[in-house]
């Protein structure tokens, strides 16, 4: 995975989205949002994070990877990584509006 992700606690998470811990554990739960330990602490990289909520074309895309056969933090490398065939990663290319596209090639990996 790239260094330079920031990752962001479930506590700023809460805070910023105005939910309670719960609500953001859910999410985690749910694949609306993938997150780590580092440290003891559970992070979720920034980027899968919108103004208001989590990324909308993130869940629907981490669900393919995991139906693919990707484990969870194989999903998140893979999404955070750079992907030759989008030129980008995979979770920039999403948030730039290439849902389509990013999951056409997600669907190609299925293993």
């Amino acid at each position: 995975m790239p260094p330079e992700i920031d990752w962001v606690t479930v506590p700023d998470i809460a805070e910023r989205f105005g939910l309670k811990l719960s609500q953001v554990h859910r999410l985690i739960e749910e694949r609306s949002l993938l997150a780590r330990r580092i440290d003891g602490v559970v992070k979720v990289p920034a980027l899968f994070l919108g103004e208001r909520e989590p990324l909308r074309e993130l869940r629907g895309t981490v669900l393919l990877l995991l139906d693919d056969g990707f484990s969870e933090e194989e999903a998140m490398r893979w999404l955070l990584d750079d992907e030759d065939s989008l030129g980008t990663s995979p979770i920039l290319a999403l948030r730039a509006g290439r849902k389509a596209e990013v999951r056409r090639v997600a669907q190609a990996l299925a293993f």
